[in-house]
This record gives structure tokens, sequence and C-alpha cells, in this order.
């Protein structure tokens, strides 16, 4: 059982992808990030000795809980949160840092990806305008397992490429970049490929979301529906963020359909 002040990693892993999830600092030491540089999903690397930035990003965030980890969760993650809970922010220990985190066999990500960032740090992305399916899924698969700020640009197809060049921007879901499709595979699978993400609900996931971006309604009987929400969302609104903001809850769903819910079926008739 956790000790006061601590979260067990299956309890921050209930809330890591959903809409509650803390905000995650890695503050390991370089030595020890080098040794094993992966992340927990949505983890932000700060060193342990800068509190002015730990407490910006709260503040930018407007989070109302912070997660702390070192590698093992003991005095450099309590000093830190510590010293948060000292300025008014909650914070919490992983009981037993990364080692716990990973010998659980918990989701990763690939800590060594660089992606270009705006000038808060976040990551910055571009794709073609008028999403339907794919980039709204990567959308929300990047701000829930990789960077919750995550800023997306929606351009002219013709566009993208220059405006990420122009912008610092990762273009996604275009040809002839690392992120877009990839044989038979669509860029929700590329991403889960490259930034070395795996957990069995996203594997359902991703092949909902492959069934429908490449209209292969047989991988997935749930294909079909998401390409009817999906259409109908984009036919609802003329402004792509605004789309974006209303495909983040569509995909919420799907997520917690994926993890929890896939063997609950209907029961009307009750006597049936």
């Amino acid at each position: 059982m956790p000790a006061l002040n601590e979260i067990s990693p299956n309890q921050l892993n209930r809330l890591i992808g959903t809409p509650n999830a803390p905000t995650l600092f890695d503050v390991r030491i370089d030595e020890d990030f080098e040794l094993d540089p992966q992340l927990i999903p949505g983890a932000i690397r700060c060193a342990h000795t800068d509190l002015t930035s730990l407490q910006h990003q709260l503040d930018h965030r407007g989070a109302s809980k912070a997660v702390i980890y070192c590698q093992r969760g003991r005095k450099i993650s309590h000093g830190v949160a510590a010293l948060l809970r000292q300025t008014g922010h909650q914070a919490e220990v992983l009981e037993g840092g990364q080692f716990a985190w990973r010998d659980a066999g918990l989701p990763m990500i690939d800590g060594l990806i660089s992606l270009p960032r705006n000038a808060s740090r976040a990551t910055r992305w571009v794709t073609r305008h008028r999403p339907k399916i794919d980039r709204i899924a990567c959308p929300w698969l990047i701000r829930r397992f990789i960077d919750a700020e995550a800023e997306f640009l929606f351009v002219p197809p013709q566009d993208v490429l220059l405006v990420a060049e122009k912008f610092n921007a990762t273009p996604y879901d275009v040809a002839e970049v690392q992120f877009s499709h990839r044989g038979e595979n669509c860029t929700f699978d590329t991403l889960l490929q490259d930034f070395d993400l795996k957990s069995d609900a996203l594997t359902q996931m991703a092949t909902v979301i492959r069934g429908a971006d490449t209209n292969n309604h047989d991988l997935s009987p749930q294909s079909a529906g998401l390409l009817a929400f999906s259409t109908g969302l984009s036919r609802m609104f003329r402004d792509d963020i605004a789309q974006l903001d209303a495909g983040m809850l569509l995909y919420d769903a799907l997520y917690r359909w994926a993890r929890d819910a896939m063997d609950e079926g209907h029961d009307w008739p009750q006597s049936r």
C-alpha cells in the first residue's frame, strides 16, 4: 500500500490516458536517464533542482496535481514533492519510482525522440485541414500520452511542409514524412510504433482507427461506427480546432471502451 503522499504504479496507470491524468515529472538525474531513456507516458523531464521550472509548468497548465518520480522514488522524488507542496501545489511521489513502473510492465515511451517545440516548450504539429479520423486520433494520442500541451496546426494540404519548415512544427499524416501511413497501417499505428508505446487498449484502438481510416471495416465492427461519428463531426464544425476539441471526447470514450468495457453488451430486451 502506498505511503503518505505516494501513488502506486497501478493507480497512476489508471489515470494516464484520461483527462484526469496528473502532471507527471521525471526528475531522474541525467546519469540515471541515460541508463534507461524511456519515459512514463506524458512525463516531462525536469531537473530536480529547477523548482522554478516545475512551478511554471504546473501554473501554465492550470494543473491541480503533480506526480514526481526519480529512479527509485526516494529522496529526490520526495524532496521535490515536498518543495512543491510548500508552494501550495498538490504533489505526490510515484511509489518505487521508474524502476517500479518498468518492472510492472506498464506502458512507456521513447524519451530520446526530439520534436520541434514552441516558445512554451510544447510540441507543435501540422497537418492537412478538414480532419476526419487519423488527424483527430493522432492529436488525441499525443495529448494523452506524449505531450498534454501539444499544439496542432491545420492548413491546406499543399502548405503542410512549408508551414512545418517556417513555423518549426512536425508534419504528420501527409506523404513522405516520418509520422504517416506505412503500408497497411495508418498514422496512429506509426506513432505507437515510433514512440514504442504499447498497451492492450491502445492496440485495440489502433485496429478500430485503422479500419475506419483505411475504409477496411472488416478489421473491426467498431470501425464503421467510428467513421460515421468522425464524418458527422466534420460536418458539424467549420473550425478545425473546435472539431479537435469535440473529437477528444470521442477518443476518450473509445479508449475507456478499449480499456474497460469491451466485454460489455446491451441487455434490452431484459428477458433475452
